[in-house]
């Protein structure tokens, strides 16, 4: 595994890469092996580094791709950038620095005290410092985990969640309204199954989808009946359809495969822990936000 974390010598790893650029490691990894955009420095420990060039060339992929160029295309475009005299920088820092993003103890407590002016504000620094993806792993997530410890603790909290919840719900819709010039014509569309409760995922993927790639999403939230998922596919012709399933008493796959087969087919990728065994070979498991990501992303026209 690459290490973003060797300080010794300049460059970037690639985690530090997909934090600044904002694009999922995994990602990285797919333009490394199918278009030789990887990093181009190694250091005397064998690591492998990005330059700032590298960095350049990245970052115009990134853009070529928002504007509809064909990934092949894209890399081989953005390969063409001029060489110039490169001073490669240090890596950025893993935790955020200065500004009103608190830790995530920090949160936590404010949450706990219901505090929802702090934690509105805090959750939009984060997104508007970092984005969606640094601010859901590394903020979201971790605060999740400590409500829940306080939970099994204390028997207590599920105000303390459905404040935070709510808080975060409202930072992120505005975040997943139609991107100009969207890269792809047919919308990602993206629901909880019947009866899961758990739809932030959603949201903060779709919001991710939009802000950093251009992709435009519609979300059917929480607790989506099969047949109105059916009904809302038929109505729109999605490019790919996301569904999540949280807890395990939601998760049974067996009525995935009576979703309606359209012509083009669409895509059907299911996340979360929930999801049982034995999925139809139609639909894609994924496991990770970033593994979701590249997957959705994987699979529209285009991709």
């Amino acid at each position: 595994m690459d290490d973003d974390r060797v300080e010794e010598e300049p460059g970037y790893g690639i985690g530090a890469v997909a934090r600044r650029l904002g694009v999922p490691a995994p990602t990285l990894r797919t333009w490394n092996l199918r278009y030789g955009l990887g990093p181009s420095h190694r250091t005397s420990g064998g690591h492998r580094r990005y330059g700032a060039r590298d960095l350049r060339v990245l970052q115009e992929m990134k853009r070529l791709i928002h504007e509809g160029v064909a990934p092949a295309e894209a890399a081989a475009l953005a390969r063409r950038l001029p060489v110039a005299a490169e001073v490669v920088p240090a890596p950025e820092p893993r935790e955020p620095v200065g500004g009103h993003i608190p830790t995530v103890a920090a949160l936590a407590r404010a949450a706990t005290a219901l505090d929802g002016a702090t934690v509105s504000q805090a959750v939009g620094a984060a997104l508007a410092r970092h984005g969606v993806r640094w601010t859901w792993l590394e903020l979201v997530l971790p605060v999740f985990a400590a409500i829940s410890r306080r939970q099994a603790e204390t028997g207590a909290g599920i105000e303390v969640e459905h404040l935070f919840s709510d808080r975060l719900l409202a930072a992120l819709l505005p975040l997943t309204d139609r991107p100009e010039h969207p890269v792809n014509p047919r919308p990602v569309l993206l629901a909880c199954a019947p009866d899961e409760q758990h739809n932030l995922p959603a949201y903060a993927l779709a919001a991710e989808l939009t802000q950093t790639y251009r992709v435009q999403t519609r979300t059917l939230g929480a607790r989506t009946p099969y047949p109105a998922l059916g009904d809302a596919m038929r109505r729109l012709g999605p490019s790919v359809v996301f569904l999540w399933a949280h807890l395990r008493e939601t998760g049974d796959p067996a009525p995935l495969a009576g979703l309606p087969a359209l012509r083009p087919p669409v895509p059907v990728v299911a996340g979360g822990p929930g999801w049982w065994p034995g999925l139809p070979g139609k639909v894609t498991r994924v496991t990770t936000f970033d593994q979701a990501i590249t997957t959705i992303l994987a699979r529209l026209p285009g991709g």
